[in-house]
């Protein structure tokens, strides 16, 4: 029995000739399927057969619709191998690795040389000899090269220590040099009228520096703290050479570490006319102070004091500083040194390549320093430095070494207001204002609050 096939089994076929023609599926091709060979140019020279009044497309054109594809036969293609093979190429274009290997290389080579002759005219000033080398293995401070000054009228910068030689503040231990600050005796400072005398041992040269009372009326007190101050003026000084210290810094709020150099005779007048030389200075805050010039306990300054007298002190112009590397002092040992010639001073951490200060000698100092020609009040200002007629002057004399901790100070090391800063540079009881605020600062000084000195190298120039 024959049956008419649905409706549904016709299709729409748009044609942009003319209107909606109907196929069977069995008319519709499958758009996927490869030509045959006598089909591959049907798309251009195929039939086109219409009907134009009814519209209908032959299968044939509707076919010639479609993306037609061929097939390569396989010994018609270059394999990328012999493509590959068939080109000619220089050595750069087949070894490009080499080029920037070789600017590599060129780089490290220059960078070498630059260093060398770099060290080599800063090691110019000639060949240096030993005199110093402790290391502190004996146990204790040999006396024919150490002093350990005891003082308490604060150095000239209203220090709040009394430095002394008690055991339990300045020792040798584990071949280490101590240096250990602490609370001075509450009676001392709570008693009216208490006194502290130094008498034959104190190494100062002032009616203050060597004596101190409290006086509970007026706010007056003794050093609130006791700290260590030592030096190598008796046994080992240089003119033009080079100190190593190494040593660990104390961490602590307020302490003021500083590895340093003094001349040993005042030959062109009282400080700073003959000079100071700041080998290495911090503080024993933390990095969040901020506090210029220098920081905290990350940050280490170095400087070169020097100026007519007390009030011209031009270290500005010969000082600079150098930060820890995500570190603090305090947290390791470090070497810090100088290097020292009639032509240059220069000091380092750790190595000489880690520079924290550069003084070329290529001016006189009164030159540098562009005094006026009186002071304030009038007084004439005299160069005390050109009779010499040497450009390094006052760094021309013996120097000798200085280890000690300060702590706090009235002469503005410690800005006003900074870091929680618990007393005032003017206040006539800068002392009592500290001592009353210990409970906040010397549980700081408890895990780190001492310096701890491993070895002291000096070597003179030959």
């Amino acid at each position: 029995m024959s049956q008419q096939l649905p409706s549904s089994t016709t299709h729409s076929v748009v044609d942009s000739y003319g209107p909606n023609t109907t196929a069977t599926p069995l008319e519709r091709p499958n758009p996927f399927e490869s030509p045959s060979t006598s089909s591959a140019n049907s798309w251009i020279e195929g039939p086109r057969q219409r009907d134009r009044e009814s519209g209908r497309v032959e299968v044939a054109e509707i076919r010639n619709r479609y993306f037609r594809s061929r097939r390569i036969r396989k010994e018609d293609l270059e394999s990328p191998k012999n493509l590959q093979s068939s080109r000619k190429r220089s050595i750069f274009q087949k070894q490009t690795w080499l080029i920037p290997c070789l600017g590599i290389f060129v780089g490290i080579c220059i960078t070498g040389v630059l260093i060398y002759f770099g060290l080599g005219s800063q090691h110019g000033g000639g060949k240096f000899c030993p005199i110093l080398d402790e290391d502190f293995s004996s146990g204790v401070l040999s006396p024919d090269i150490w002093t350990i000054e005891q003082q308490v009228g604060g150095y000239g910068n209203g220090h709040f220590d009394q430095t002394t030689d008690d055991p339990d503040v300045v020792f040798v231990d584990g071949g280490l040099l101590h240096l250990k600050p602490g609370l001075q005796d509450q009676k001392l400072i709570e008693t009216d009228g208490a006194t502290i005398d130094l008498g034959s041992k104190c190494t100062g040269d002032t009616f203050f520096g060597c004596f101190a009372h409290t006086n509970v009326t007026n706010g007056t007190i003794v050093p609130p703290v006791r700290s260590a101050r030592v030096n190598t003026r008796k046994g080992a000084s240089i003119k033009y050479g080079r100190v190593e210290v190494t040593a660990k810094m104390p961490k602590g709020d307020w302490l003021w570490p500083a590895i340093w150099m003094l001349p040993t005779d005042d030959v062109y007048g009282t400080w700073p006319a003959s000079g100071e030389i700041d080998i290495a200075e911090t503080r024993g805050n933390n990095h969040s102070y901020n506090a210029g010039p220098g920081g905290g306990n990350d940050i280490v300054t170095s400087a070169l004091h020097w100026g007519p007298e007390s009030k011209m002190d031009s270290y500005l112009q010969t000082w600079d500083q150098l930060s820890a590397l995500h570190s603090e002092f305090g947290d390791k040992f470090h070497t810090f040194g100088v290097e020292w010639t009639d032509k240059y001073i220069y000091t380092y951490v750790d190595s000489v390549l880690l520079q924290v200060l550069y003084v070329p000698f290529t001016q006189r100092f009164w030159d540098r320093g562009h005094y006026a020609a009186s002071t304030a009040n009038g007084t004439a200002l005299m160069d005390p430095w050109s009779r010499t007629g040497r450009l390094n002057t006052p760094f021309d004399q013996k120097f000798y070494l200085i280890l000690n901790v300060a702590v706090g100070g009235t002469n503005g090391y410690f800005k006003d207001s900074a870091g929680g800063k618990p007393w005032a540079d003017a206040s006539p009881v800068a002392r009592k204002e500290f001592w009353q605020a210990r409970d906040q600062w010397f549980p700081t000084w408890q895990k780190s609050g001492e310096m701890q000195v491993k070895s002291v190298k000096m070597w003179e120039k030959c």
